[in-house]
């Protein structure tokens, strides 16, 4: 126990800064009134794993759509099956996941600005391509909010915020899973990525979200070890 207590006492006084973003991260994403008006940002996240992976397969891109109620579309053309469609449904849910540690990183080696840049230029790549005016305006805003700390803020702030922004995908990441899995039992997602891949592959959707779990707890867990150790 004391040496579990010495381990701690050292992270609080070595990283500091990476703890409270983490925490302020974590009450954001567990909070449901911060996670209501934050969740856009997964979702961002979300469909643009859905846009890369589609171009990066061959496919057609033919918008995305992000709405009110935090839900998005992302619409792609070409075959109706087969390997290019499943990776398209594939890259949703562990996209701000994968995201978020990479960004982690980038944090870990001293380079947060340069990951806050490489975020603002992926915020562009989605607005490019974002076909509703709800959409527009919440990537517009949350690219507004990076750029200011990008161009302006001051070191030690971008180290702080872009630490956050890992963080909040990370957990975001996993709680999207969860929302996936119970939305699922209740019948609430029969159109769900997890479904549309038991559809296209006759695997059931059950193991695809446990997939999904998987990519998103290590994600968490190899952060964990990235910033903190």
């Amino acid at each position: 126990m004391q040496t579990v207590i010495d381990t701690l006492g050292a992270l609080v006084a070595d990283r500091p800064g990476v703890l409270l973003a983490a925490v302020l991260a974590f009450v954001a994403v567990v909070w449901q009134v911060s996670w209501r008006w934050s969740r856009i940002v997964v979702t961002i996240a979300h469909e643009g794993g859905h846009a890369l992976v589609a171009v990066l397969a061959g496919r057609g891109l033919t918008g995305i759509r992000l709405h009110p109620d935090t839900s998005g579309l992302t619409v792609s053309t070409g075959a109706r099956r087969g390997p290019g469609l499943v990776f398209t449904f594939l890259g949703g849910y562990p996209a701000p996941s994968l995201l978020g540690l990479g960004g982690a990183a980038l944090v870990a080696a001293d380079r947060a600005s340069l990951m806050l840049w490489i975020a603002l230029g992926l915020l562009v790549a989605t607005l490019i391509h974002i076909r509703n005016l709800y959409g527009a305006v919440a990537v517009l805003a949350t690219g507004a909010l990076v750029t200011a700390v990008a161009g302006w803020g001051t070191p030690r702030l971008q180290d702080g915020f872009a630490a956050a922004l890992c963080w909040f995908l990370l957990f975001g990441g996993l709680r999207a899973v969860r929302e996936l899995q119970r939305g699922r039992r209740r019948g609430l997602h029969a159109s769900s990525d997890a479904d549309m891949l038991a559809g296209l592959t006759h695997v059931p959707g059950g193991m695809w979200a446990g997939l999904f779990w998987l990519v998103a707890g290590g994600a968490v867990i190899t952060a964990v070890w990235v910033l903190l150790f």
